[in-house]
């Protein structure tokens, strides 16, 4: 072994026992053994704590983060529930309301005073047509005037020439008669008029269309100039201060929907809703479809329920008072089973409860959950993705 050789060598040796004499003064220091050993205990400790802290059921949930998720806290209590079945239907015209208005009488229109969509009054002219028919029926009323004045004075002075004994008894019957006649043409004449809706005084031949009750112009097939027959539809006029809601009744159905029952009307295309009472339930039932109509009256103010709006109806079929219910929204599923998350200090636990009816709105809770107990209503599916996220965690 040559000399440099030799010299590493005692090198890594004075290394060794360096490092073996650090190592010696460490254990032989006051509490470092027992410390480290106490350091280790703590970490095992602590993840213990951590895995209990995971089984204790609580979804944890700071008021910042309820806020944040959109969750809204409701209190589980009695509530007033109707039971109902449901079924499509679709808003329609009242036609208790509504006026296919048409001239009376051909003629060439000349005017044109309404327009599609606007809202009129009764009475209101709508249009004016050129009748023929009119003219010739205000030419015989006027003849029929003439004819009563004159029959008037012939009557008045065979009246006076029998009162002097001058003329005999029965000229003034004969006058008496001719009067009452007279009085008869102009009474029919003026009736014929009216029957038209020519109620305007004078000679002319112009035939106005008028509103028969306030209203909406709905459709409208009138323009200036054209030919109108005397049973065209030229406007029709609706009030939609009521409309109908129609729905088809299952068969089986028919014992629960009658007339006078209590019903709510739902918006497809929104939130609204609306209370009504059944009007009418068809006394047929259809062969093919084994189904009946039914129809729901419906407040209209502001014209809100439009005709053709697709609706859901809700028959009411009982009422009931329950002493505990929550929000529809707030039934979750988990596990294979309906659970309400409950409010707790640090979050929301996933109480399992057992329902019972339900009105669309609420639901009753036959167990699980006391009057007065917080929950998580709208929102509640944050709640439920928070539980699977920990969940999905603690089995990794």
């Amino acid at each position: 072994m040559n000399k440099q050789q030799s010299k590493v060598i005692a090198i890594m040796l004075a290394i060794a026992i360096f490092l073996a004499a650090i190592v010696l003064l460490r254990d032989r220091a006051p509490g470092g053994a027992d410390e480290h050993a106490h350091q280790e205990g703590q970490e095992h400790a602590d993840e213990r704590g951590q895995e209990e802290h995971a089984d204790d059921g609580v979804i944890r949930f700071t008021e910042q983060q309820v806020g944040v998720a959109g969750i809204t806290i409701a209190k589980a209590g009695p509530v007033h529930l109707d039971t109902f079945i449901r079924m499509p239907g679709q808003i329609a015209l009242n036609e208790d309301r509504t006026a296919h208005v048409t001239p009376r009488a051909a003629g060439a229109v000349s005017e044109v005073n309404a327009t599609l969509g606007e809202k009129v009054r009764k009475d209101q002219v709508l249009a004016s047509v050129a009748s023929a028919e009119v003219a010739a029926q205000r030419g015989a009323l006027t003849t029929a005037e003439r004819r009563l004045a004159y029959a008037r004075k012939i009557h008045a002075s065979e009246k006076m020439l029998w009162e002097e004994k001058i003329s005999a008894r029965q000229d003034l019957l004969r006058a008496e008669q001719e009067l009452s006649e007279a009085e008869i043409a102009v009474q029919s004449t003026r009736q014929q008029l009216q029957a038209l809706g020519a109620r305007d005084a004078g000679s002319s031949n112009l035939l106005k269309i008028r509103a028969p009750f306030d209203g909406v112009i709905v459709e409208k097939h009138i323009t200036m100039g054209e030919v109108v027959g005397a049973d065209t539809r030229v406007f029709t006029l609706t009030d939609l201060s009521t409309v109908w809601a129609d729905v088809v009744v299952p068969a089986r159905d028919l014992d629960i929907v009658r007339v006078g029952t209590d019903a709510v009307i739902r918006s497809i295309a929104s939130n609204t809703t609306a209370p009504g009472k059944v009007s009418y339930v068809s006394s047929l039932v259809g062969e093919e479809s084994r189904s009946a109509k039914a129809r729901v009256v419906l407040d209209n103010p502001g014209a809100a329920w439009r005709p053709g709006l697709a609706v859901n109806i809700d028959i009411v079929t009982g009422s009931s008072d329950v002493s505990v219910a929550v929000a529809r929204e707030a039934i979750q599923t988990a596990d294979g089973r309906q659970v309400v998350y409950k409010r707790v200090k640090e979050g929301f636990v996933a109480q399992p409860v057992a329902t019972g009816r339900s009105d669309g709105r609420f639901i009753e809770v036959t167990s699980g959950l006391s009057a007065g107990d917080a929950y998580a209503a709208a929102g509640s599916f944050a709640v439920k993705a928070e539980q699977g996220k920990g969940e999905g965690s603690h089995e990794h």
